[in-house]
């Protein structure tokens, strides 16, 4: 059985262990960048059939259409964030003539 000294050494560390942990969370959350900052400006094929919810195939397609711009940076194939977003803008504006953006 605990004595009671040694009961209030138990209850102390764990007052200091959750105080650590509290001020390590904190510290997590002050250095995590924003979603924003972490985002790629280019993409690979995959993560751009992915930002548009479509299988790679037909992003392979889109690309070699030239419906989507790509660029090449040595052997391999990228495609812009933003040509993504072209991409997915005109689209919008294709299916739905009034829909102006903002």
């Amino acid at each position: 059985m605990a004595t009671a000294s040694e009961i209030t050494q138990l209850a102390n560390t764990l007052a200091q262990l959750a105080q650590t942990i509290t001020e390590r969370e904190n510290e997590t959350a002050e250095t995590t960048p924003e979603p924003e900052a972490t985002q790629r400006v280019m993409l690979t094929v995959e993560q751009a059939a992915q930002r548009l919810g479509i299988g790679r195939t037909l992003m392979y397609r889109l690309v070699s259409d030239c419906e989507v711009t790509s660029v090449r940076i040595g052997r391999l194939r990228r495609i812009p964030a933003t040509a993504v977003a072209e991409y997915a803008e005109q689209l919008a504006n294709v299916n739905n003539p009034t829909h102006h953006a903002a």
